[in-house]
Order: structure tokens, then C-alpha cells, then sequence
């Protein structure tokens, strides 16, 4: 089994094979450049370095969100595109969980926390425990500051990943010091680990539509929100 992952629901692009059990290759980027600039590009690079073809690959694997709208619908459109020109079995793997997946530690609390723009954030909490990891609280908009506070309140301590753990680690530290942001190296998204989810979900028998898979969005864009603002709310 041969799975091409994606994963574009930040700035970070980040794409991977997973050859049966092993990572053959990964290849992740934060740069100015956009994902339609940038992801095609990385796929091509990716399969041609491991010795790879397009006609090779089993599956493919794509981060569905939450996170940005327009990253996750390059994503997406792009995974549907090849999955469907190949033939081949989609499957959508939520980001907040496959961000946890990056840091799986037994003993504290993880918290994926993705910009969900004035202040709030996209946030879920899961726990490592005998090999798997759990979901604590499912997917949601919370503000930053009281995600903390939440946090704080836990008697687990609590790693915090994502790009608004990465951009707020002196905020985190002071809160308390039960919280700590992860390391540089995992607290971005990894394409690895949505191969890696993508496979555990395919072998249980779940995958998707390729016209019908939608990106994971939890709220709605700033676009819909203005529009109801100034035409009124459909009933």
C-alpha cells in the first residue's frame, strides 16, 4: 500500500508517502508561497525522490480541517482531482486530531489549536493511553484565553500544538506551568501523520466520496457571516 498524504489547513504545506508501514518520505514547508503554488510542485518532487509514480499509489489521505478555508479547499481539491483521474480510494482524516497524532505522549492532555481568526481558536483535546489516542473534547470554537483558562483548571498537564501554539509560546509559559507549546518540530501539521490516520482509517473500512468529501470548516467563513449581517439570516 502506497499513500499520498496532503496537508495544506495552515500556511504550512505538507505532503508524504507512507509506503505499507513506513514513512518513505516526507516534505514540509512554511514560506510565503502559496499551496496553488506550491503543492502540485511538492507531490510531483515527493513521488519522483522515493521512486515512486502516480500510477503506484493505493490511496490518498487529505487534512479536511478545521483550519484555513482557502488552504484546506487547495487541499481537498486537489486530493479529489488525483484520487478520481487514478481511480483510487479518498479519504478525509480531521486536522485537530492528526496535529495530536504528531506528539503522542501518555500522560498529559493534547491540544491542537488552529487560528480561528479574532481571538478564538479551532480546538479539540485528546489523550495517549495504552498505544491509542482518545478523543477528550471534540472539535470547537473557543477563544485563545480561555482555552488557557480551561487548561489551566485540568489536572493533567497539557502540551499545546498548532500554528496559535507556535505564535503565543511566551503567553503559554507564563499561564502556567503545567502548559507547554511542543516542540518546533511537531508543533506544525505533518502530512505523516495524516498518512499515517488515513491508513488506520482505511483498513477499518472508512473512506469517502470523492465528489461528495467536504472540508471540516466547524464555523462558517467571514464572507458568510458578513453576508448575513447585511441581508438578513435565511430562513
Amino acid at each position: 500500500m502506497l499513500i499520498l498524504a496532503i496537508d495544506t489547513s495552515t500556511l504550512t504545506s505538507s505532503v508524504a508517502l507512507l509506503k505499507d508501514n513506513t514513512l518513505a518520505a516526507e516534505l514540509t514547508i512554511q514560506t510565503k508561497k502559496t499551496h496553488s503554488e506550491m503543492l502540485m510542485p511538492n507531490i510531483e518532487q515527493i513521488i519522483a525522490l522515493a521512486g515512486a509514480d502516480k500510477q503506484d499509489l493505493s490511496a490518498i489521505a487529505v487534512s479536511i480541517g478545521p483550519g484555513s478555508f482557502t488552504g484546506l479547499r487547495i487541499g481537498l481539491a486537489t486530493a479529489k482531482a488525483l484520487a478520481y483521474a487514478l481511480n483510487i480510494p479518498i479519504v478525509g482524516v480531521p486536522t485537530l486530531p492528526a496535529l495530536a497524532y504528531n506528539c503522542p505522549v501518555p500522560g498529559a492532555l493534547l491540544s491542537p489549536m488552529l487560528d480561528a481568526q479574532k481571538g478564538n481558536v479551532y480546538q479539540a483535546l485528546f489523550q495517549y493511553k495504552n498505544g491509542r489516542m482518545h478523543e477528550v473534547v471534540p472539535a470547537r470554537v473557543i477563544s485563545f484565553d480561555l482555552a488557557l483558562s480551561e487548561l489551566n483548571s485540568q489536572e493533567l498537564p497539557a502540551i499545546l500544538l498548532g500554528e496559535v501554539a507556535a505564535a503565543n509560546r511566551d503567553k503559554i509559559y507564563l499561564s502556567a506551568p503545567k502548559l507547554a507549546p511542543a516542540e518546533e518540530h511537531v508543533i506544525m501539521p505533518r502530512a505523516g501523520s495524516v498518512a499515517i490516520l488515513g491508513k488506520k482509517m482505511l483498513i477499518t473500512g472508512t473512506s469517502h466520496d470523492v465528489m461528495a468529501l467536504e472540508p471540516l470548516y466547524i464555523r462558517r467563513s467571514e464572507a458568510e457571516e458578513l453576508w448575513e449581517q447585511r441581508h438578513g439570516a435565511c430562513v
